[in-house]
């Protein structure tokens, strides 16, 4: 098991439920967008946002949406991203930053180094150490020849023992890379010689519809192997699709309760409805209702919505409810058993009422 820190009021590491994070992609200095975008990625499930600190201004605008999203009850654990001026380093701390992302290698001398992780024990704040493939260091590139999983594992444990050295331990790693093989190797490899706890991600994945795939995969693996503590998906575009890309990828681990889950089938020659826009309205509108419950503090909801009646009943006495369809209609059941039989336009309706009266 890794180590446990504490990123305000997240927990990483130590048997801690795996956060989700991502990163805003607004101008840190415009402090009101900033506080706007940080809102949003929080009511989208995000558990720890990060942000750029590319100079003192921007440092100074996280401290002021750090006193904002106090006041406004919408408090979230803050990670500073810091690269080349550890000054920037010690101003995202004395601003409030709950965590700091750094390469140890690009900060300076070892006085720097120590003055950041000075800076941060006093604060009671942990730091990444983040290595990447594209940047790792010439002389393990060419003792490895080449990048590599195990170039990535020393490496990452060459900048900890920098902080170490300088006498603080509260250390988060992650070795991210684009190549899911390369990255999910790295981590694999780091898990067996350390207890730090770890940052896990496929770095640069590209677009949706690529990276959707490679963080899944990569995630997804080294989840299911019980390694990683904090994870943050990366896409090309909104952060808000990384937030829920990232929760899908715990709920589909079973690391993490769904609000929402829709099990339905592929379609076949069996299918007598149009299955695909049942389930597609049924998802956007179930979806308004399982958010309500989250609110409420009640449990996630399990709809089966079948296209035929050989997997239907089976699959909706595994629900909470759902519909096996036939020709044009569909038996609609709740706890396994079938309460009615509505028209096919009146399925999506019938799941409705019964998830709004839905009570465990």
């Amino acid at each position: 098991m890794t180590r446990k820190v504490s990123v305000g009021k997240v927990d990483i590491g130590g048997g801690s439920p795996v956060s989700v994070q991502s990163m805003t992609n607004c101008d840190t200095r415009d402090t009101s967008k900033l506080v706007r975008d940080i809102k949003a990625m929080l009511e989208a499930g995000a558990d720890i946002v990060r942000v750029t600190v590319p100079d003192f201004e921007a440092a100074e605008s996280l401290g002021k949406a750090k006193r904002r999203l106090r006041e406004e009850n919408a408090d979230i654990p803050i990670v500073a991203d810091i690269h080349f001026d550890h000054r920037l380093a010690i101003s995202a701390v004395e601003n409030g930053a709950d965590k700091i992302r750094i390469n140890p290698g690009n900060i300076g001398g070892k006085a720097k180094i120590k003055a950041v992780a000075d800076a941060a024990r006093a604060a009671g704040i942990p730091i990444r150490v983040g290595v990447n493939a594209g940047s790792l260091e010439k002389d393990i590139v060419e003792k490895y020849g080449g990048i590599s999983a195990k170039g990535l594992t020393e490496s990452a444990l060459r900048n900890a023992e920098i902080l170490e050295d300088a006498g603080f331990s509260d250390i988060v790693l992650s070795l991210k890379a684009s190549n899911v093989r390369l990255c999910v190797d790295a981590y694999r490899e780091i898990s067996k010689l350390s207890d730090y706890p770890l940052h896990i991600g496929i770095t640069e994945a590209g677009t949706e519809s690529f990276g959707i795939v490679k963080s899944s995969v990569g995630i997804g693996s080294l989840l299911l192997s019980g390694i990683g503590d904090t994870l943050r998906v990366s896409l090309t575009g909104d952060p808000l699709k990384e937030i829920k890309l990232g929760r899908q990828i715990l709920e589909a681990c079973g690391l993490r309760k769904p609000s929402l889950e829709i099990v339905s089938c592929p379609t076949c020659g069996r299918t007598e409805v149009e299955l695909e826009r049942i389930v597609n309205e049924a998802e956007i509108a179930l979806s308004e209702v399982a958010k309500e419950r989250e609110k409420a503090g009640k449990r996630g909801l399990k709809a089966a919505i079948m296209g035929c009646v050989v997997n239907g009943p089976g699959e909706a006495g595994d629900a909470d409810f759902g519909a096996a369809c036939g020709k044009g209609r569909a038996a609609i059941f709740k706890g396994g058993k079938v309460v009615e039989s509505v028209a096919e336009d009146e399925i999506v309706p019938a799941l409705l009422r019964i998830a709004r009266e839905f009570d465990e």
